[in-house]
């Protein structure tokens, strides 16, 4: 039977180690028949693991909270990639300066669920009323889950549907790249208030259940994982063999760069620090009934035990 690994997000860099995990054929080496596929979402793909509709997601690590009350029954096995990895690019007729986020009062942004909650944060940080003083709301072209978000939010701005949005990488470059965009903030690059990089992370997550009942099969996943993120990092021109199935001709050209430029945070490990950040985030949303939640109720030890394999 195959295992399904699902991602929100197909066309980005955001969770690109579980692409080329099964794609450059680290999980068949390691012993797992696995799949990768969109469900859109991030909230529905926590569900669907929930429910063991997919048994593996690569995802905002805050966002399981979703579907798992304070933790209970979800446990993260490694980050795919350090930091919230989300882009807040507005149009470049604008003319607003990088981190200046009081300039976009007013603006309509664009804004997938999950991921818009480390937006709300950030503009909460930043001394701006996230209800009134934006217009936050999602873009319709992504929501039947079959386009990626990030180019959707690209295509959207491109029309003048909106003024900016947040969201992977991918869709910032394919915006900055055309000359519409423009990058306001780079959260992973500590743009923005000083808490916003610490929100979130992108991470792989299993149901705790199926991780204690098929433990071989988690280490496996894990272990391919950062087996991926390795080869990634050694040769980013990887990455165009990875997604041929997944990406048009024209982001298929992108990725490669994008990977380059992010390789320094493909990195399997989750700290303390970022745990604990993360849950400090998830209390202020209303997603953690307290943020003193222990290390390891959060994270797996047969995840961690893999993260230097």
């Amino acid at each position: 039977m195959t295992t399904r690994i699902a991602i929100p997000d197909m066309i980005s860099p955001s969770y690109f180690p579980a692409i080329a995990a099964v794609e450059l054929g680290m999980c068949e080496a390691n012993g797992v028949d696995a799949s990768i596929e969109l469900v859109f979402p991030v909230t529905r793909t926590y569900e669907m693991l929930r429910a063991d509709e997919v048994q593996y997601v690569g995802g905002a690590s805050h966002a399981a909270l979703y579907a798992f009350d304070n933790w209970k029954g979800a446990e993260l096995l490694c980050a795919l990639s350090q930091h919230m990895y989300w882009f807040l690019v507005v149009r470049t007729d604008l003319g607003i300066k990088r981190e200046d986020l009081q300039a976009v009062k007013g603006l309509k942004i664009g804004a997938a669920p999950g991921p818009v909650d480390g937006l709300r944060l950030m503009l909460e940080d930043a001394g701006l009323d996230p209800d009134n003083d934006v217009e936050i709301g999602p873009i319709p072209a992504a929501a039947g889950g079959q386009m990626s978000f990030g180019i959707a939010a690209a295509e959207a701005l491109r029309a003048g549907a909106i003024d900016g949005f947040w969201a992977n990488g991918m869709g910032a470059e394919v915006a900055v790249a055309a000359g519409h965009g423009t990058v306001v903030v780079d959260a992973r690059r500590g743009d923005g208030p000083e808490s916003t990089r610490g929100f979130t992370f992108s991470a792989l997550v299993a149901a705790s259940k199926r991780a204690e009942e098929n433990s071989d099969e988690a280490a496996a996943i894990t272990r391919s994982i950062v087996q991926a993120q390795r080869a990634l990092t050694e040769n980013p021109k990887l990455a165009a063999q990875a997604c041929e199935q997944h990406f048009p001709e024209y982001e298929r050209s992108l990725i490669a760069g994008l990977i380059a430029r992010d390789s320094a945070f493909y990195t399997p490990e989750i700290s303390h620090e970022a745990v604990t950040a993360m849950n400090a985030a998830s209390h202020r949303l209303g997603l953690l009934s307290t943020a003193d939640v222990a290390f390891t109720e959060v994270v797996s030890s047969i995840g961690s035990q893999e993260w230097t394999s």
